[in-house]
């Protein structure tokens, strides 16, 4: 297939490890709509890096209700651009809410992602990039964003391993699952290029790709 053939596509992993590079990426080389997360327009993460247990359930609300709204309104699909790139999928959410919510902020959070997760479309095909603790950390140290700073090891540890645990279990689309630790898709075209390789001659079901034994 050609990326043209699909008719969605998402791209997921943990923080740093260029979800959005790569969806800019595929966009430019098609005609394409690029869906963007919006990270900056969260108010209470800058203060959920500060202070997980005190910001988790207000973030996690946040962004619960606008990945809603931005995703339900893209599902209103333009004609002339038959292909979506997304740099997240809606169930990402529920990677987070199980890490940082409580018990009580959890019963209440599925209620209401129950209620509003099936009027969301899903992608033809996701892409999930993983990479080691010490490049995601080194990744978000390079771009410097400022909410980021207070981001521990202990927690994309942790990240990274309820990421690796829900996409071990993932069956609602087609999968590729990236090992991207020493892939640099952003800087170097060579790399890129095999990337988009395997992403037109995904054939269907969860496809593993380890560039070092490809």
């Amino acid at each position: 297939m050609e990326l043209k053939d699909f008719h969605s596509i998402a791209i997921e992993g943990v923080i740093g490890v260029g979800k959005t590079s790569l969806a800019r990426q595929l966009t430019r080389e098609t005609d394409s709509r690029l869906i963007l997360e919006r990270h900056d327009e969260n108010p209470f993460l800058p203060d959920f890096y500060k202070d997980p247990a005190r910001f988790a359930f207000q973030t996690q609300l946040f962004f619960l209700l606008s990945r809603f709204q931005q995703l339900k309104e893209s599902g209103q699909q333009d004609f002339f651009q038959p292909l979506t790139i997304a740099d997240y999928i809606f169930a990402k959410d529920k990677i987070f809410a199980y890490l940082t919510l409580e018990e009580r902020e959890l019963q209440l959070y599925e209620k209401l992602y129950n209620t509003i997760e099936k009027d969301i479309p899903k992608p033809d095909l996701v892409i999930y990039l993983q990479s080691s603790v010490e490049r995601l950390m080194a990744n978000i140290r390079r771009r410097g964003r400022s909410y980021e700073k207070h981001i521990t090891e202990e927690y994309i540890q942790n990240l990274n391993e309820a990421y690796n645990h829900y996409f071990f279990h993932y069956n609602d689309s087609h999968l590729l699952v990236v090992n991207a630790v020493r892939l640099d898709f952003v800087h170097k075209e060579d790399d890129f290029q095999t990337l988009k390789q395997q992403i037109e001659r995904h054939p269907g079901g969860t496809v593993f790709f380890n560039p070092d034994i490809a």
